[in-house]
């Protein structure tokens, strides 16, 4: 009887374990589906916060931003936020303004004159550290002094220094024999003077980026350009300045964004005077929204909404070029 139950035990267990088999596979697409469903989440989980801050930060600013300019906003709309829409009735107020061409194009002329000295400098800069010898480390922290202070302090120090009756630069003008200048004061000047601070407050950006370039071209194809009897330019023209061009494309890109938008040098050292000789369109738009006793919200924001579009229409130029030369 003992020995009959123990056979009939060994015949079911084969059935037993097939049948634990047969679960173990059909559950294995039910396990596979609840792993790719916890990564997703636990991916979910660590991006949140990170959404969160750019919808606080970035997207519900720009919807406000766009909001203001379709709204015709007074101070009292803007604190009770009923305001009525007038859909483009701003940007038109922004563009039949006589002070939208001036700012524009000071504007213009400020970034670009600024991101050409800019990167020729910094690129000079990098090429000369680039050597390696003594004493390069200390010259190069140095010479990130004026990127890491405070844009007030630079702003406070070049006001001070174009000064025109005690500025230090008219007193070495003094010295050779040369008439001073009305640097901040003279409409002739005073975009000029805001160019050479915000030029000097940008090289150490230039430089960096250039130089951590410049780390990733082997050394080997200089070794064989200098075999080959190539010059210091040669190997400059042939091997240094191709091979930083995507360097040189994003230090361009970055250096053109930061430049359009700089607002507090300008304000600190000319409040984009004398008259509207050193005014930009950051500078205008601050003005139209902050800087009377009767705001002109609508149309500041518009401004500014119009410096948006710039930036983006040279993001998405460079995202082009990449792509062409990566084709």
């Amino acid at each position: 009887m003992t020995t009959a139950r123990v056979d009939r035990r060994a015949q079911r267990s084969p059935a037993r374990s097939g049948a634990t088999g047969t679960v173990d596979r059909t559950d294995a697409p039910a396990l596979r589906r609840r792993q790719r469903r916890k990564s997703r989440l636990t991916a979910l989980a660590f991006l949140a916060p990170l959404a969160v801050y750019l919808v606080a930060f970035y997207a519900y600013p720009l919807y406000r931003n766009l909001d203001l300019s379709l709204r015709d906003y007074t101070v009292r709309s803007f604190v009770a936020g009923d305001a009525p829409f007038s859909g483009l009735d701003n940007f038109r107020t922004v563009f039949d303004d006589p002070t939208f061409g001036p700012a524009l194009r000071h504007t213009m002329i400020f970034t670009f004159v600024s991101i050409a000295f800019q990167y020729v400098a910094g690129l000079a800069l990098a090429v000369f550290f680039n050597r390696h010898f003594r004493l390069a480390g200390t010259l190069r922290a140095l010479f990130l002094i004026p990127w890491l202070l405070p844009l007030i302090v630079s702003a406070s120090t070049w006001s001070w220094m174009f000064n025109s009756e005690s500025g230090v630069l008219n007193y070495a003008l003094h010295l050779v024999g040369v008439a001073p200048v009305d640097w901040l004061t003279s409409p002739d000047w005073a975009l000029t003077s805001v160019i050479i601070a915000n030029v000097w407050i940008g090289i150490p950006f230039n430089l960096v980026i250039l130089y951590s370039g410049l780390q990733n071209i082997p050394g080997e194809l200089y070794e064989a350009a200098s075999l080959d009897g190539a010059s210091a330019w040669q190997q400059f023209r042939r091997i240094t300045f191709p091979l930083l061009r995507p360097v040189s494309a994003i230090t361009l890109l970055l250096g053109l964004v930061y430049t359009l938008k700089v607002f507090d040098l300008i304000w600190i050292m000319t409040k984009g005077g004398p008259g509207d000789s050193s005014s930009t369109l950051a500078t205008w738009s601050y003005q139209l929204g902050f800087g009377t006793l009767l705001p002109k919200f609508g149309p500041g924001a518009a401004v500014g909404n119009i410096l948006i579009l710039i930036a983006l229409a040279f993001g998405l130029l460079y995202i082009r070029v990449q792509r062409r030369q990566q084709a």
